[in-house]
């Protein structure tokens, strides 16, 4: 979050120096918590591809420090006004109603979150940093031990599902040519799959970064196989003219049967697992002209598809778009106040990956690799 001489930072990237987060991409993590109410009953998290550290800082400051945000910031502003009104007026405390009277968020106790990148990662409060690959199988116990290093046990440390949402946020260096890039972050994707398959509770939570493409309900339907719910979630600070998106699972569940295999991850061509109840769409009922529609309580529609195959590897997730519409468009542009004051950035890079390329320029004479003065005219 540098300084640029070309201003093209959008509503949230200032938004986000103004509050105090380390990147913009908190606010990706807040909204799909206010759609999805990711944070109930979570207590221990595993933060994947962390650095710089903004869905860090989200969970310390609201696990920990018992902070709220968005929208569940101006619902709980909203009850204190009522409160307030009410005791003003006279009415007494047990008259109002429960809702007026929900306590709002505070800080939680057994709080246990370990974030994991390949780059340094300045630290949080009450975040335990690890520099790791995700990709390697020995991170795993590391992990593990980071969340009770009192109690691990290198013995069992197989058994354990002590997580009770991991998250992350990591991508690839993008090169353009958007076939790669779309591969190389389903690998990133499954990658962090497997590693969460490995620390996650029974009913755990699972949300990663995705890239909307071709074949991407394939994903789909492998993430279906570990988790009753899946869903597809845009936040509305996630440019729409990306192909970011997130996948929101919920209600981990390992299949019965299945057997994790350090040797055999799981990824794209891989054989995925199949459960025992008997859950192929022909075997359902209640399907009209080969479909069924299903209406949940929030008002999300599930669209599923009768199969003539025995296997059916196809399934559509719902797609659902966070944030409030009276949110900013990540897309559009506001104009500044004339007396706007740029802001330093939250926390400078830790090992940019560009630092070297501007160590060799200002050895060749300045930033910008000039070493003589333009003659004047």
């Amino acid at each position: 979050m540098g300084k640029s001489s070309k201003d093209k930072r959008d509503a949230y990237y200032r938004l986000a120096k103004e509050q105090g987060w380390r990147a913009r991409s908190a606010f990706k993590l807040i909204q799909i918590d206010e759609q999805f109410n990711l944070f109930d009953g979570v207590t221990r998290v595993v933060d994947l591809c962390a650095a710089p550290g903004s869905w860090s800082q989200v969970l310390s400051r609201i696990l920990i420090k018992g902070e709220s945000f968005g929208r569940r910031a101006w619902e709980e502003k909203q009850r204190r006004e009522r409160r307030i009104a009410a005791e003003a007026a006279g009415v007494i405390q047990d008259e109002i109603h429960q809702d007026e009277l929900e306590i709002t968020l505070k800080p939680r106790e057994g709080v246990k979150i370990v974030a994991v990148d390949l780059q340094p990662m300045s630290p949080l409060d009450g975040i335990t940093t690890i520099k790791a690959d995700i990709t390697n199988p020995l991170t795993i116990p590391r992990i593990l031990q980071a969340l009770d290093p009192e109690t691990y046990n290198s013995d069992t440390s197989d058994g354990g599902h002590p997580v009770d949402l991991v998250i992350s946020d990591g991508a690839p260096d993008v090169t353009g040519l958007h076939d790669l890039d779309i591969y190389v972050q389903a690998q990133l994707l499954f990658a962090a799959l497997n590693l969460a398959l490995r620390v996650l509770k029974p009913g755990g939570k699972f949300v990663a970064k995705i890239f909307r493409a071709k074949d991407i309900d394939l994903i789909y339907a492998q993430l279906r196989c570990f988790f009753e719910i899946v869903h597809c979630a845009k936040p509305r600070s996630s440019r729409a003219s990306s192909l970011e998106a997130f996948v929101v699972c919920e209600g981990f569940n390992m299949p019965k049967g299945y057997r994790l295999d350090p040797e055999k991850p799981l990824g794209l061509g891989a054989n995925r697992p199949q459960r025992d109840e008997g859950e192929s769409l022909k075997d359902k009922e209640g399907f009209v002209d080969r479909q069924r529609r299903t209406v949940k309580d929030d008002g999300v529609t599930i669209l599923e598809f009768e199969s003539d195959e025995e296997d059916e590897n196809r399934w559509i997730a719902p797609f659902v778009a966070c944030g409030d519409l009276s949110a900013f468009d990540s897309d559009a542009t506001y104009h500044l106040p004339k007396d706007r004051v740029s802001l330093d950035p939250v926390q400078p890079p830790t090992a940019p990956p560009y630092k070297r390329a501007l160590e060799l320029r200002r050895q060749q004479g300045g930033l910008y690799g000039k070493t003589t003065k333009a003659p004047a005219k």
